[in-house]
């Protein structure tokens, strides 16, 4: 969550405080969410874990918002919004998203469990790192999405060999020296990036309706997206080390 400055605690009305903390709540409903989406998990239920994180995605895109037009910092301050999002995000974007990756069987038997355990120990310091957003709002390295990664392991169902090298490559780039695009704070091409979200967002609906059984169009679009948010800054600050 991120808040503004306004006025202190000591100002606000038993309602003001009542629905700053009921933003605290509604963040802490994705530790919620991420139960279910884990029981599913344990299912190996996959589209209907998935359909739960993206409720904890919708979670963590509105609590910002919400918490900044109520001044959630400042009539709350006993309450660190900061930290409680930091914790549901790492089992929303991490731990569960983990287990899927190490329990699918899309990775190499003897390879799942290191990978698992790498996945959840470079993502607890990524999340640690003060760093790991840049001034202008990118993402500083791979920003832990592996909710995003498992779903794209799902989709494309790479032989295990491949999934497991591309899931190592993820963990190392975890900390390299690259920008990702963060796709609703950064600026730059603003409206085309959220074009393509909305786009990404229906087809991953589609693709979870049809329980990943989908075609190869639906597939090119979410990868060339995907593509799109991983290399654009590069490709624009190449584009201009070209002009100069």
């Amino acid at each position: 969550m991120d808040q503004i400055n306004q006025p202190d605690s000591s100002s606000a009305s038993p309602r003001m405080r009542a629905a700053a903390f009921s933003v605290h709540i509604f963040t802490a409903l994705g530790a919620g969410v991420a139960l279910l989406a884990m029981l599913e998990a344990v299912r190996e239920h996959w589209s209907a874990m998935f359909a739960w994180l993206g409720v904890a995605l919708l979670i963590d895109g509105l609590d910002g918002p919400m918490a900044r037009r109520l001044d959630v910092a400042q009539v709350q301050p006993n309450w660190s919004g900061e930290v409680l999002d930091l914790v549901v995000d790492f089992v929303t974007y991490v731990f569960v998203p983990a287990y899927a990756i190490t329990a699918s069987g899309l990775l190499l038997p003897l390879a799942a469990p290191l990978l698992g355990a790498g996945i959840v120990v470079t993502s607890a310091l990524y999340f640690a790192d003060r760093r790991m957003k840049t001034p202008d709002n990118h993402f500083r390295g791979f920003p832990a999405l592996w909710n995003v990664a498992a779903f794209y392991l799902f989709l494309l169902h790479l032989p295990p060999m491949f999934g497991s090298l591309g899931v190592a490559i993820l963990i190392g780039l975890t900390f390299a020296p690259f920008n990702v695009l963060h796709p609703i704070r950064v600026v730059r091409l603003r409206g085309l990036t959220l074009s393509l979200i909305a786009i990404w967002a229906v087809l991953v609906g589609i693709v979870l309706g049809y329980d990943f059984d989908v075609g190869a169009p639906v597939k090119i679009g979410l990868c060339a997206i995907a593509v799109y948010i991983v290399t654009s800054d590069a490709v624009i600050r190449l584009a201009r080390s070209f002009k100069t």
